[in-house]
């Protein structure tokens, strides 16, 4: 792979100006949303963890264990 120099990047008026209405825009289309859910999240019988929120939002769903004891091998236990 052939290296090159870094190039520059500068950061224009027109460019911020385009950031500020792209996320004006989401938030105006993330309001009603919320507002139609009427706060389930906060409702719920329970809070959600951190780590049970991220896996549901990726798609996770994680396996208990069987047994509940550590994982055999012939005799031996790990």
């Amino acid at each position: 792979m052939l290296r090159r120099k870094p190039t520059r990047l500068e950061l224009k008026l027109d460019d911020i100006e385009e950031f500020e209405g792209a996320r004006k825009e989401l938030e105006a289309r993330r309001r009603p949303r919320e507002e139609a859910a009427g706060g389930e999240e906060a409702a719920g019988p329970e809070p959600r963890s951190r780590e049970q929120a991220v896996s549901e939002r990726i798609g996770y769903k994680p396996q208990p264990k069987a047994g509940g004891r550590a994982a055999h091998f012939g005799s031996f236990e790990f």
